[in-house]
C-alpha cells in the first residue's frame, strides 16, 4: 500500500514542498521541490532509502542543513577575511604602522583594518609576522621579541 505525506513551506521568495511516499514496504521516495513564485525552479531532488533509515537520514538533514544555514549566515563585514596576505599587504601594514603616530595601538588597529576590510584580530596578528610591535604605534619588534615570536624584523622582513 502506497502513503504519501506532503508539506509546504515558503522561506523568503522560495516555495519548497516536500513529498515522502512508500512506494513498497521496505522503501521511502523522498520528492524537495523549490521555486519562486514566478516558477523558476531553483532546487530539484529525490532521495531513495529504507523505510527504517527514515527517521534516522531526517535527523541528519536536519542537523546538516541547520549547520550549513548558520556558517551561510555569518556573512563577515570584513570582505578580505580568510584572504591571503601578500608581499604588498604587508608593507603596506608595515609602513602603515611604523608611521609616528600619537594614536593609541587599539584605534590604529581599529583603523588599518577598516582601511584593509579585515578583523582588528587579523591586524594586531600579523604585525609581529611583519617585524612590528602590536602594543606601540611607529616601534618594530626588538630582535629578542621577533625572535620569540617567530617574526621577521626590519630589512629581513619576509612573506609568512
Amino acid at each position: 500500500m502506497t502513503s504519501t505525506f506532503q508539506n509546504e513551506i515558503k522561506l523568503g521568495e522560495v516555495n519548497y514542498r516536500l513529498s515522502v511516499s512508500t512506494d513498497s514496504a521496505e522503501s521511502l521516495v523522498l520528492d524537495l521541490l523549490g521555486s519562486h513564485d514566478s516558477g523558476e525552479v531553483i532546487a530539484d531532488g529525490r532521495l531513495r532509502l529504507p523505510v527504517e533509515g527514515g527517521a534516522t537520514v531526517g535527523k541528519l538533514l536536519s542537523r546538516v542543513l541547520s549547520a550549513h544555514t548558520r556558517l551561510r549566515g555569518r556573512t563577515s563585514r570584513y570582505t578580505n577575511a580568510n584572504q591571503p596576505w601578500t608581499e604588498a599587504l604587508d608593507t603596506t601594514l608595515r609602513s602603515t604602522w611604523l608611521t609616528p603616530t600619537d594614536t593609541p595601538a587599539s584605534t590604529l588597529i581599529r583603523s588599518i583594518a577598516d582601511e584593509m576590510h579585515r578583523s582588528p584580530t587579523a591586524i594586531r596578528a600579523r604585525l609581529p609576522r611583519v617585524g612590528c610591535d602590536p602594543d606601540i604605534p611607529g616601534r618594530e619588534l626588538s630582535p629578542a621579541a621577533a625572535t620569540l615570536l617567530g617574526a621577521m624584523s626590519g630589512a629581513t622582513q619576509g612573506k609568512t
